[in-house]
């Protein structure tokens, strides 16, 4: 639930010369990308339902539950300019075949996983194998349909990977709760195979013939060498100081990146587009309400699991309203634009999510779904619904036409990043809260000394920790509940925050800006 990512070569006569006589071959382009892309966005958040499972076989901390979502995101947030400038530069269909293929080979590495650890790097690998996939899939639109044919094209696409992205979580928790976690990975094999032969058989291949031969590979290195560490420095905090070493380091990496990006001749991230103000407004929204979301999405799901006793299906569908409702009021939302500019419904939809984030602090541990929970997502849907097509809008609006595509891709990399940090820190959040209210319960209890060892070897699992206790189980899931709730806080703050920084962007659109 990303702003999508505009091709990188729309509007150059290099991706469209040829576009009419390619056109007769859309159905298949569109099934193709459709399903690519869909794998990758699928994999972003039906992992989150099969995470108590995993965590459960694997005998695996939060921390390490929170890798497996970390090492997919480092990786597609980090190569995501680079992967859309490979296929510019050697062939849009022979990249995005390259990333099907590097992305199930990854996933049945994943599926056949019997360690944490092989898993964290297999789920990697598929970070990579995403990030070519990913622009691939609407560079290739771009440059098989004609001017006139490509907006309902895309607008088709976007249909169809929102329903995919509202039945994965919900297939994958089917797959969980009958099969077994592992075929959440297996699934995209199929997909992939399906993917390949058609693009091989009826995709034509294209690349920009003005792209440049430089590639800025020492900045993919810095960025993602730098959110790594960062990343690593925020989850494993409590290791000590060798680990804030680790974060320091990857902060000088993330500088040398800027610095890299500033004078390099083919940057991956061009940073005079944010010398438009519009556009430091709009990605400073996209990272603080895509930071607060994705955090959400992460630990909703093992809440609903562990805390409340839902099936890994139920808890798949519990964010269906959610999904639903932004593709269901997108167009309307689009149209708001037209009508009150893009700085007004940014103020407005964020202030909603807000609202959706703080109606989830009515839980506490059980209740009916739709008394505890349905009201919260239901508001979250509506807020985002308001927001996702503005802020599209915002992004395009705020730069020129030939800067559109990097532009596009740098709001999507910073909503992708926004969540990987968002994970991290929530996830310290989370477990100081729980450890504080934990400590507090068991305080009271006067349990032996060794029952009390064995609930702190398991700290580290939070709500996944066993006990057969149930005095000892209700402390430890009122802990996590009022964890989760000062991560809520948190959300709400972001929420509000980012309908501050709205106030940067232009009450009736920038036009193009800087370019």
């Amino acid at each position: 639930m990303t702003t999508p990512i505009k091709a990188p070569c729309e509007g150059s006569a290099s991706c469209t010369s040829l576009a009419p006589e390619r056109t007769q071959n859309g159905p298949w382009i569109l099934v193709a990308t459709i399903l690519g892309s869909s794998m990758a966005f699928i994999d972003g958040t039906v992992v989150n339902v099969a995470l108590p499972a995993l965590q459960a076989a694997l005998h695996a901390s939060v921390a390490g539950i929170q890798w497996v979502v970390e090492s997919y995101a480092l990786l597609l947030a980090s190569l995501l300019l680079l992967g859309g400038a490979l296929g510019d530069l050697y062939g849009r269909r022979k990249v995005f075949v390259g990333g099907v293929v590097l992305f199930a080979g990854a996933s049945a590495w994943c599926g056949l996983a019997h360690s944490i650890t092989v898993l964290i790097v297999a789920r990697a690998f598929q970070g990579v194998g995403a990030a070519l996939l990913v622009p691939g899939s609407l560079a290739l639109i771009s440059a098989s349909f004609a001017t006139s044919d490509r907006g309902r094209a895309i607008g088709t696409w976007s249909g169809f990977t929102a329903i995919t992205a509202a039945v994965g979580p919900v297939l994958g928790g089917w797959l969980v709760e009958h099969l077994s976690w592992r075929w959440v990975f297996f699934m995209n094999l199929p997909l992939a195979v399906v993917v390949v032969l058609v693009t091989l058989w009826r995709v034509p291949e294209s690349r920009n013939q003005d792209a440049s031969p430089r590639l800025d590979w020492q900045g993919a290195v810095l960025a993602t060498v730098g959110l790594g560490a960062v990343t690593f420095a925020l989850i494993e905090f409590r290791e000590g100081p060798a680990v804030w070493a680790c974060g320091l380091a990857g902060l000088g990496a993330l500088a040398g990146f800027l610095i890299d990006e500033a004078h390099s001749r083919t940057p991956m991230v061009s940073l005079h587009l944010f010398r438009s103000r519009d556009f430091s407004g709009a990605n400073l929204l996209t990272f603080l309400l895509y930071g607060a979301l994705g955090g959400i999405l992460f630990f909703f799901p093992l809440d609903l699991i562990q805390v409340e006793g839902y099936t890994a299906t139920e808890a798949g569908a519990a964010l269906l309203p959610l999904i639903l409702l932004i593709f269901v009021l997108s167009r309307w939302a689009g149209g708001l634009v037209v009508r009150y500019g893009a700085r007004l419904p940014l103020t407005i939809g964020p202030l909603v999510v807000a609202i959706g984030f703080a109606l989830f602090l009515r839980q506490g541990s059980g209740g009916s779904y739709w008394t505890t929970f349905f009201p919260a997502v239901a508001c979250l849907g509506l807020g985002m619904a308001i927001s996702v097509a503005p802020l599209t809008t915002a992004v395009m609006e705020s730069v020129s036409t030939r800067s559109a595509g990097v532009a596009s891709g740098v709001n999507n990399a910073v909503s992708r990043i926004a969540g990987l940090l968002a994970i991290a820190v929530f996830g310290l959040v989370l477990s100081a809260g729980f450890n504080g209210a934990l400590d507090h319960s068991l305080a009271r209890m006067e349990l032996p000394r060794a029952v009390r060892q064995s609930v702190d070897g398991q700290r580290s699992k939070l709500a996944g920790a066993r006990t057969s206790d149930p005095r000892i189980r209700q402390a430890i899931d009122d802990a996590f509940v009022s964890g989760f709730h000062d991560v809520i806080w948190l959300c709400v703050g972001l929420a509000i925050l980012s309908a501050v920084s709205a106030q940067m962007i232009g009450s009736k659109g920038s036009g193009a800006g800087s370019g």
